[in-house]
């Protein structure tokens, strides 16, 4: 990676982090749904989904996709590139490998936060000795 490369990557990873950061701290709940996390994921995936287009149709360098893609929704968000990937896949007619990416994002991602939590769970309360 160049030195302008790696520059373009931290500005767009240190705005999106802020973002996040600042939206993740807002007591926004609907019920017991924590929509400001919602809201980041959707706005993402909506900035992804804008400059996957643009990158194409306005023959982009790549340092921008450092900045915009990689940089600041990869900080904002995770759910941006799944979704783009998901999208991509209906747009081609993948329906079951798209179900199927859905389902196993989702589901290891949930079941690799509730294993995670397991075991520091168990390691705190000295389990296993």
């Amino acid at each position: 990676m160049k030195g302008i490369e790696f520059v373009f990557l931290a500005i767009g990873a240190v705005a999106g982090a802020f973002l996040r950061y600042k939206m993740a701290s807002s007591p926004l709940l609907f019920g017991t749904l924590p929509i400001n996390i919602l809201i980041v994921n959707t706005i993402g995936s909506f900035i992804l989904g804008i400059f996957s287009v643009l990158t194409f149709a306005w023959n982009l360098d790549s340092k921008y996709s450092l900045l915009v893609a990689i940089g600041f929704c990869g900080s904002l968000t995770t759910m941006s590139s799944f979704a783009l990937e998901t999208t991509k896949m209906f747009e081609d007619r993948y329906i079951a490998n798209a179900g199927i990416n859905i389902l196993a994002n989702v589901g290891l991602s949930i079941g690799a936060v509730i294993g995670g939590r397991l075991v520091m769970n168990l390691i705190l309360r000295g389990g296993g000795e």
